[in-house]
């Protein structure tokens, strides 16, 4: 998996897990790069392997215990470590999406909020609005 595919798939990871939850899924914010969304502390561990697949840059991070962060992990890569970087492309890139919102060519440090990726997840799964307003839900309006 590409440093891509890899920033594109925990993008949308990110965005899974504040749906149901309320709450990020990992620390620190994804920006709007040129390319997509980016985690930049992501992106700066995993860029030494260039458009190669990228080798095992969490050895200093344990295991992750049981429990809904590792489930939507676990689902995020089960579903979509085969998408085509063109695919996962066009899930991230939506015109009325959050990274589209707040990206500006060629620019980067533009932090794209959690509350703005969870109204995204809110317009791609509208059934989950009413059950799940979780604690962002308030920091967007």
């Amino acid at each position: 998996m590409s440093n891509l595919q890899f920033n594109k798939i925990l993008y949308i990871a990110h965005m899974v897990h504040l749906g149901p939850h309320g709450v990020p899924l990992v620390d620190g914010r994804f920006e709007a790069w040129d390319y997509g969304p980016v985690h930049p502390t992501l992106y700066h561990h995993a860029k030494v392997f260039g458009s190669s697949p990228v080798g095992n840059i969490f050895h200093s991070v344990g295991e992750i215990p049981p429990g809904p962060e590792a489930e939507t992990l676990d689902a995020a890569l089960e579903s979509l470590r085969n998408a085509r970087p063109g695919q996962l492309v066009a899930m991230t890139h939506r015109g009325d999406g959050a990274w589209a919102r707040h990206y500006v060519p060629r620019q980067r440090n533009t932090i794209i909020p959690d509350a703005d990726i969870l109204a995204e997840y809110r317009t791609l799964v509208p059934e989950r609005n009413a059950a799940h307003p979780g604690p962002l839900a308030s920091a967007h309006a």
